[in-house]
Order: structure tokens, then sequence, then C-alpha cells
């Protein structure tokens, strides 16, 4: 059971081949058996998910379930459960339980996913190794001494590892897909507001972005269809009908374009990573796509905007973590500002403090129109430069990192190294498109992710090309050795 896909999950459960409780069951046991070498969940939420399990079967039985019912998943521990721990994978958060559930905890409750827990992620998703958390790094499920890849890294592992068929993640800088790239999955950021972010604990407020994580582009659109909609609480929601992805998964490649940015294959990339994304780029030859070379100029410009944007709005969006009404407090506060430096101090990791200082420096008096408004600026010519792209091509053909995962430690110690393992994600993120990362292949037991990069709200488009290069490659059915 544990390798099926979530259609095939839907048709045995459908088909009365098994029942919710009893695939519940066999993913519980696999996290008890697999869960303590990764380290990919915070929280298991195992008689909440039996329940709901029980409830699915009920629906099963009466012929009111949807594709997704019964079906388990898992959240990224910074969505909002109700009655459940939502850390962020901070001290700061470790006492915190969540009064309400985030609108797609809701949407996938509904639909009758059985929710098994909350997965490990870089603390208030700021990181890109996974290695970040106060519970401690995930462990990549290829290779335990390589990370997961971050923020959402403990949903990557999972996943991989089959602890979990699918699982959400939060995407800001490529906290999905490079995650996905190296565990060797299916991962989709959506475009900016197909996904409401109301009940998502949030880092960079115009960057942040819910999706799914599935072994398959097949999984994700099945997911996303459930996930996707307009959401009147968030006022970054976008009011836009939702297709049903599913239906157009059959579609033909034949004589769409992808482009293939220069900037994408310089000194950056592994030779051995663009091998093995040149490859995958004859596999879509092969299905009768037409590839152009095509330049994204400021592409090496996205990450010191990134990196001035995004630290702004988290020193923001932090500084509601002082001691007063949630969260950690420091123990016998001599006044009110000894309460907030403690709490603070004590409660933050470095990689937070590191980018609450910068985005407070970025923001202050002097520096705003230095740092801030041309990092702004620099935002609005990569939109610029994507949609000049999107006026020759269909769709951008990219690898998701420039390496397959790196050792654990390797980078902890120099963040201006870990930042440039962002390269070819962060540009997506600033201009607000849509791109999913899928297995492409390995280096040495490590995964490569090749990486399709959509215009606004082109998920369709994504998900079909990425369902037909999994039609004729192998590489997403593939599992590490611990499974």
């Amino acid at each position: 059971m544990l390798d099926l896909s979530l259609t095939q999950m839907a048709q045995g459960l459908a088909e009365r081949k098994f029942s919710s409780v009893e695939l519940t069951q066999a993913f519980l046991q696999r996290i008890q058996i697999v869960n303590p070498q990764l380290n990919a969940f915070i929280t298991i939420t195992e008689s909440q998910a039996l329940d709901a399990a029980k409830a699915a079967d009920s629906q099963l039985e009466k012929g009111t379930a949807t594709p997704l019912t019964g079906i388990p998943i898992a959240h990224k521990d910074l969505f909002c459960t109700e009655g459940v721990k939502t850390s962020c994978g901070s001290k700061m958060l470790d006492n915190f339980i969540a009064p309400y559930d985030a609108a797609i905890v809701t949407n996938l409750a509904e639909a009758g996913a059985v929710s098994l827990g909350k997965t490990n992620l870089d603390e208030f998703a700021m990181g890109s190794s996974n290695e970040s958390s106060f519970y401690g790094a995930v462990k990549n499920p290829w290779d335990t001494q390589a990370v997961a890849g971050g923020s959402s890294g403990g949903s990557a592992a999972a996943v991989a590892a089959r602890l979990v068929p699918a699982a959400t993640g939060s995407d800001t800088g490529g906290s999905i897909r490079q995650p996905a790239a190296f565990c060797g999955i299916t991962g989709l950021k959506p475009t900016y507001g197909r996904v409401s972010r109301w009940g998502m604990v949030a880092y960079a407020s115009s960057m942040d972005q819910a999706g799914p994580m599935a072994r398959s582009a097949e999984d994700c659109a099945l997911m996303l269809q459930h996930m996707a909609g307009f959401d009147a609480r968030d006022s970054t929601s976008i009011e836009q009908a939702v297709p049903d992805y599913l239906s157009q998964l059959g579609n033909s490649i034949q004589g769409m374009t992808f482009g293939l940015p220069k900037e994408y294959f310089a000194e950056d990339l592994n030779p051995q990573m663009a091998e093995r994304i040149q490859a995958a780029i004859k596999e879509l030859e092969k299905l009768g796509a037409k590839v152009k070379a095509i330049s994204l100029p400021l592409t090496r410009m996205a990450i010191p905007a990134y990196y001035v944007i995004t630290p702004a709005e988290a020193s923001s969006n932090l500084s509601r973590f002082d001691g007063v009404r949630y969260g950690y407090r420091c123990e016998d506060p001599k006044d009110l500002e000894d309460l907030y430096k403690r709490s603070r101090s004590e409660a933050f990791g470095h990689e937070v403090k590191r980018r609450i200082l910068i985005g407070t420096y970025a923001l202050s008096e002097g520096f705003y129109d230095a740092y801030y408004n041309k990092a702004q600026q620099i935002r609005r010519l990569l939109a610029e430069d994507f949609q000049k792209a999107f006026q020759q091509v269909d769709l951008i053909v990219a690898p998701t990192t420039p390496n397959p995962a790196f050792d654990l430690g390797s980078k902890i110690t120099d963040p201006i190294q870990m930042y440039l393992e962002d390269i070819y994600t962060l540009g997506v993120n600033l201009a607000g498109l849509p791109a999913i990362s899928v297995p492409a292949g390995q280096i040495n037991n490590r995964p490569v992710g090749l990486q399709l990069i959509g215009n606004h709200f082109g998920e369709s488009q994504l998900l079909n090309a990425a369902h037909q290069f999994q039609q004729v490659t192998d590489h997403h059915l593939q599992k590490p050795a611990l499974v």
C-alpha cells in the first residue's frame, strides 16, 4: 500500500481493497519505524488520524467520498491546526497550540484527507537545509549524511521515505522545490495568490506560498485541486476560478516551446547536474517540445534582492513574538524591556536572529532607499525579464538547484554559500510565478531536480508537462534504499 499513488489509493479505497483505517495504520507504523532515523515529523497525531480515518470510511460506505477521502497526508508545521502544536520549528512556539485551522488544512480535511501530523522545517521557514530547526536537522532518506533541503525538508523526506504519500509545504524562495529536488519527489510552488495564506505563519508575506509535495505531478494536481481557491480572509488571495487540473494531464506537449535560460547553465551549475538536466530536456524534445535559448539577465541579482526584501518583511512579521501574548516567555523578567529582550534572545535561533537584524537594518532611516527600495526596483525588473521570456516561450526549463544535496553541517556556518544554493529558485518567488520540480536522475545516489517555470496561473500547463515527462521516465518511481 505504501508505494501506491494517490489515485491508486483512492481507487483501492473505492473498491474496498483496504480501508482508510488500514491505510492510516500502515503509514503510522512506518512513521514509528523510520522517523527516528530521519526526524521528518515534529508531531504525530495518531488518535486524531484514526478518528478521521474512521469518518472517511463512513463517507466511503455512503458513496459521498472525494478522490482524497481517507488518504493520509501531513502538514508542514507552520500551518495552524486546531488543537495541535504549531511550532514553526522554533523554541518560540514550542508551547503554542493553534486555536483554529489554516485555510488549506480546512480545505484538505473537508476533502476527506487524513492528517498524520506536522512535519519538521527550518525555523520559521528560514533556511535551505532544514538544519535551523529547534527540533534538529532532517536527514535525507537517500543518504542520511546529506541534508533534506529546506525549509520544507520534513515534508520532502516524509514523502520520499514513504512515511506519507503527500504533504503540504510552503515556498518563499524555493522551499518546496529545493527539498523536493534533494529528496527525489515532485513539488509545486503555485502562483502567488492561488492558494490561501490564511493560517500560515508568515515569514515574508509578499512571497510565501503554500503548495503540494508528492511523488508525481498527477498526485500534486490532485492535492492542488483541493488546496487552491479564493479566500476572502486572505488579502493576497486572487479571485479566479480553479481549473480541473487532473482533466488536463493528458494533453500533448507537441509543439510547445521551452525556454532555456543561459544564466541557469553557467559556471554555478555542477557539470554532472548539467548532464542530467540536458538528458531530461532531450526527453521533452522526444515528446515533441521545442527548446529555445533565452536570457534572464538579472538572474544573479535575485539573491541580493531576495535577501534584502525577505528579512525586511520577516523583521516586521516576527515582531509579534514578544513573550507577551503567546509563545515562549523568559523567566522572571525585571521589566517590559527585559521581557522583550530575553524572550526573543532565548527563543529565536541564529538564522532567524540574523535575518531579523538584516531586515531591521534595511528598513531603518537612512538605509530604506539604499537597500529595501532598490531591492524592490530590482524585483520589478526581474519580473519584467520573465514576462519578456514568456512572449517567446510557453514554459521555462532549468535545474532546480546548482548541486545535489550537500552534506549535513557543510554550509551551516557559511550563510553566503547556503544562500547561493537558491540561485535558480528565488526569481520565481520575486516574480510571483508558478514552478514545479520533478526528479530527473541522481548523482552519487543523491537526486537531481528538473525545474519547469510557468507564467501566472499556468499550473495546468506545468503539471501536464511534468506529467508527460513522468510518463516516459521512471525517476519519480525510484525510492531510497532506506525504504
